[in-house]
């Protein structure tokens, strides 16, 4: 089984990228599920239900999310609705939605788990102690995908060992920055830092430039627009023995459109 599981999307530029790789490598057979996290794709904050269903309909098979999930506040009602949309488990219990989800497909059923860092971010629930809990339910697949949403390397690398055997992926999201280090670990988990971001490549992690670079000099807040130019879409294919839920390979991709520019969509 081929998954592959897509770095941070960002705004139109990011959406529109994610459909034109996504179609091609799974009529191709390249790929047969996909994850990618959105939780910037509504103009770099947040996601809304419409996007969501966007993104379901052009090749998601899972949407994770991270610290921008209720940027958008439309989304807490679709959370509840939609399984296949899922936002940090180590948020706390009385929020909207699932923070894991199990799918089934025709090479058995996958499960996706989504956490958020605490290191020079919020106040969340210990990610390490949420993985614990959830791992013990009975009813995952063999087949389980992790994304860990954090600043810290430390944090991530960590999370990665300590779940090592028990998982088959776990793989960074929230920095935007793609990672040299993926590798199978001792006891078979596939892991990365950071996937990397889907959106702009010339741009401060997917904004103009312009705007974030006189914010930096002057100090002054200022709006920052989602960036114009070359698209990237980035993050990892990981190949997984179905029938143990070990991964075999993991391939870092990093993937151009064939368009020249993007159309600048927020």
């Amino acid at each position: 089984m081929k998954i592959m599981m897509v770095g941070d999307i960002v705004g139109g530029p990011g959406r529109a990228i994610f459909a034109e790789v996504s179609a091609k490598l799974k009529h191709s057979g390249q790929v047969d599920f996909i994850v990618v996290n959105a939780e910037n794709a509504a103009g770099g904050r947040g996601i809304t239900d419409k996007l969501a269903d966007e993104l379901l309909a052009n090749g998601a098979d899972v949407i994770t999310l991270g610290d921008h999930t209720w940027d958008q506040k439309e989304i807490k009602g679709y959370l509840d609705r939609e399984m296949r949309i899922i936002r940090p488990a180590n948020f706390t219990p009385e929020c909207p939605g699932n923070g894991w989800t199990t799918v089934n497909t025709s090479f058995g059923p996958v499960t996706v788990i989504n956490l958020v860092g605490r290191v020079f971010m919020h106040h969340y629930d210990c990610p390490f102690r949420t993985s614990d809990g959830i791992l013990k339910r009975p009813d995952l697949g063999k087949t389980i995908l992790v994304d860990i949403h954090a600043e810290a390397t430390a944090e991530k690398i960590v999370l990665g060992r300590y779940l090592d055997g028990r998982v088959t992926a776990v793989v960074g999201t929230h920095t935007h920055v793609q990672t040299s280090d993926e590798q199978i670990l001792p006891n078979g988990t596939a892991y990365i830092t950071d996937l990397g971001m889907t959106g702009p490549k010339d741009s401060a992690i997917g904004r103009d430039l312009e705007s974030v670079t006189s914010t930096f000099l002057t100090g002054m807040p200022a709006k920052f627009h989602i960036a114009a130019g070359q698209v990237m879409l980035e993050g990892v294919i990981i190949d997984v023995d179905r029938e143990t839920g070990k991964a075999r390979t993991i391939k870092r991709i990093r993937l151009k459109s064939d368009r020249a520019q993007s159309t600048v969509e927020e």
